[in-house]
């Protein structure tokens, strides 16, 4: 089944994948100044935002996951597009390049270099106690997410300056972390690492940029993704948090235009 999206904007397309517990909307701030340069197409995960939690169950997450993105792309008629991932979704966008299904790829703060079952414990502990105070607090969570103070409280994990997030964005964002938790659940137990594939499509221009101030998947990972991924471009991005977007859009979306150029392939960290 096709994921729910926006499009917008004209040019070569590009294609925005959100991280676990996310939706499209995490692409806001970036949106349209990437519609000045781009045809701009934001989905929602299954089991995310607007989008159904349409894995099929029969398949492993990876190839579910892989099956549904085909599909979306088809049903959108988007052959290889620029494709640019935070988190879950840069760990899609990079097993899309494997994949012969991506043009170029910008990955954020991707998923999948934790260093073993102990970090990747860590990970799963911090969203476990993110949706256990998410559920604590639903009641008063309106009015607690109108204030400067309530967004930077339930917030602060993702992003470096919270409490500037647009109070309407970040009611929409608890709200769907709250629906999404069946699908994030599932999506841990089948949790993986990157693998670099010898049977891969050739490597396609990509970037992989990492927030300093990361508290989801701690920067050191970057290093490990320098080591996976030797023909990438490995950039720090500085002064954000895992989802950089509202951080600093400008920063991303330059790091995005960067990773779409010809020759990004050759770059090195």
């Amino acid at each position: 089944m096709v994921l729910a999206y926006e499009r917008t904007g004209s040019g070569e397309p590009l294609v925005l994948i959100h991280g676990i517990g996310h939706r499209r909307q995490a692409w806001y701030p970036v949106l349209d100044r990437l519609a000045h340069d781009y045809d701009v197409i934001a989905i929602d995960l299954p089991g995310h935002g607007e989008s159904a939690d349409t894995l099929d169950p029969s398949l492993p997450v990876k190839d579910a996951l892989r099956q549904t993105l085909a599909e979306t792309f088809a049903e959108l008629g988007v052959d290889r597009p620029h494709v640019v991932g935070n988190s879950l979704g840069g760990l899609i966008a990079l097993e899309a390049a494997q994949d012969g299904m991506a043009r170029t790829v910008t990955a954020l703060s991707p998923a999948g270099f934790w260093g073993g079952p102990r970090d990747f414990l860590y990970v799963r502990a911090l969203f476990g106690a993110v949706l256990a105070t998410a559920r604590a607090t639903r009641p008063v969570a309106g009015p607690l997410l109108r204030t400067r103070a309530g967004r930077a409280a339930m917030f602060g994990w993702l992003h470096a300056h919270p409490a500037s997030i647009d109070p309407d964005l970040a009611r929409g964002d608890f709200a769907n972390l709250l629906r999404a938790r069946r699908t994030i659940g599932r999506l841990f137990a089948a949790a993986y690492c990157y693998a670099a594939s010898d049977t891969a499509a050739a490597p396609v221009p990509t970037t992989v940029a990492w927030g300093e101030r990361d508290l989801v998947l701690l920067p050191y990972q970057a290093g490990r993704a320098t080591t996976l991924l030797p023909h990438a471009r490995h950039v720090r991005l500085a002064g954000v948090g895992h989802v950089p977007m509202p951080d600093d859009p400008e920063l991303v979306v330059s790091t995005i235009r960067a990773g779409t150029l010809p020759g990004t392939e050759r770059l090195t960290a």
